[in-house]
């Protein structure tokens, strides 16, 4: 039965096929609730597409785009394709495909059944966090991981290097990983400078123009994100609580998201029981647990700088979980223990797929969002801003994204006008040490601090109370997270 399951599902064109396909259904079902902030990636990708131009705006540069590899994909479809969000859907399909060619990949090469991918990418897919971050880096960086670890498991030193330039470019702290990886292999230091020459042949050239050229090594959301945890933007909660916030207003969401986490915890004690007996499946494990440590390292970094609970800096840290719980339950070796296990994960799977079906279809949000309102309602208020602006800048409420995308007008705030940016950084040293005030110097030794911010014009005020008394227009927004509210737009002070 084992290998007529090798035959049916690691099929040369099969298996990638059916993931493409399936991607897609996915895709169009979640098209209609992408998440604000990826809206920030589209408006970038589609500015470099069809202008040429690195910025949020159609005009002036910036530098927030905290992924420079998803912004330049996304920019190289929308050339071809003409529609970013159309795009980002391209995306994901070939980054899923992508995904799963390295789990079989990793299954053959460590003797796991030709199920161990199907069962994997559905998991993976179907996450309700996950399934809310797509469109921005995550499932980019998840490919970019599950092809490190082939490589690694592989013994290419150099393919390695080459993966771990481009994981960079997704996100610079995925680099975590990669490195744990690397110093987890078995001697190291063996085809150590391959690797090396390979990341940096790959990375540098964008390091180097973003820090020349944009103005800094690494992209401004590392100040603009790290200031909001030092300021308390979210109240008590903060990545290491964060998980609390999303259950208040999305509980079962929230249980079904983390739970792959949980899972990985017993999953882990019980593979180290495995090490210490000299089984063969603890030996076939290893890699799939060295890339759950390297998730568990990620998160509790995350946990240090204290920045607010983004749900999609969560990602990683489950993708990694999920990864090694599906490869666990692969790998076991007795009936017993891989039919419980594989009941407990095929469980979570369609809990996860009616969880997110309950809602009705299309869903007005995305299973896990602490956005103040819909994508769709904010692109029509973009519409009527743009209206009403008349060519205006208009200072944003928080959130930019939608509204910049749909609004064809200067919506302003620290991710749209570079302006702002020397008081955020000026701030972000007062609050931290030597070391780190010394790390932003450096990170921000070419930057332009003559640039002055936008004058405003107009701004839009999210009140939960009386109304200003010179408003333009207003709008009833609401969310699950934050509840009902008016959004006005009003001249600015």
């Amino acid at each position: 039965m084992l290998d007529r399951s090798r035959v049916l599902f690691a099929s040369a064109g099969g298996l990638p096929t059916g993931v493409a396909v399936a991607s897609a259904v996915v895709f169009l079902l979640v098209r209609v609730h992408l998440i604000d902030d990826t809206y920030i990636t589209l408006s970038y990708a589609r500015n470099l597409a069809f202008h040429g131009h690195w910025g949020l705006l159609a005009e002036g540069t910036t530098n927030t785009a905290t992924s420079p590899l998803n912004v330049l994909c996304l920019a190289v479809l929308t050339f071809v394709v003409r529609d970013a969000v159309f795009a980002a859907g391209v995306l994901y399909v070939v980054c899923q495909v992508l995904l799963v060619l390295a789990l079989r990949r990793l299954g053959a090469a460590t003797g796991l059944p030709g199920w161990f991918p199907v069962l994997t990418i559905t998991a993976l897919t179907v996450n309700p966090l996950l399934v809310s971050s797509i469109g921005m880096e995550v499932e980019l960086g998840a490919a970019g991981l599950a092809w490190l670890l082939t490589f690694s498991v592989e013994g290419r030193p150099f393919a390695f290097g080459l993966v771990a330039g481009m994981v960079a470019l997704v996100r610079v702290d995925l680099l975590i990983f990669a490195v744990l990886i690397f110093v987890a292999r078995r001697r190291p230091w063996v085809d150590a400078r391959r690797s090396v020459r390979a990341a940096v042949l790959v990375a540098a050239p964008w390091f180097v123009f973003s820090w020349v050229v944009l103005g800094a090594a690494v992209p401004d959301t590392v100040v603009i994100k790290t200031l909001q945890g030092a300021r308390r933007a979210w109240g008590q909660w903060e990545f290491g609580n964060g998980p609390g916030l999303y259950w208040q207003g999305m509980p079962g969401q929230t249980v079904l998201a983390f739970l792959p986490v949980g899972l990985a915890v017993p999953a882990g004690l019980y593979w180290l029981i495995l090490v210490v007996r000299r089984n063969s499946a603890g030996r076939r494990l290893l890699p799939f647990a060295l890339l759950g440590a390297a998730g568990a390292v990620y998160s509790l970094a995350y946990v240090q700088l204290r920045v607010p609970p983004y749900h999609w800096y969560f990602g990683p840290g489950i993708v990694a979980a999920t990864v090694f719980v599906c490869a666990a339950t692969a790998g076991f070796v007795r009936r017993a223990e891989r039919g419980l296990s594989l009941l407990l994960v095929a469980a979570l799977v369609l809990a996860s797929v009616a969880g997110y079906a309950r809602a009705g279809l299309p869903r007005d949000f995305a299973p896990l969002t602490s956005n103040y309102t819909s994508s769709e309602q904010y692109a029509q208020i973009g519409r009527d801003v743009a209206r009403l602006a008349g060519g205006k800048t208009v200072a944003s409420a928080d959130e930019i994204g939608v509204l910049a995308y749909t609004c064809g007008c200067a919506i302003i705030d620290v991710f749209s006008d570079r302006g702002l940016m020397p008081h955020a950084i000026t701030e972000l040293e007062a609050r931290t040490g030597r070391l780190t005030r010394g790390l932003l110097r450096v990170n921000f030794a070419f930057f332009d601090d003559t640039v002055r911010p936008r004058p405003l014009d107009l701004a839009l005020r999210r009140i939960n109370g009386t109304p200003p008394s010179n408003y333009l227009a207003t709008w009833t927004i609401s969310a699950p997270l934050s509840g009902t509210a008016q959004l006005y737009l009003v001249p600015a002070p």
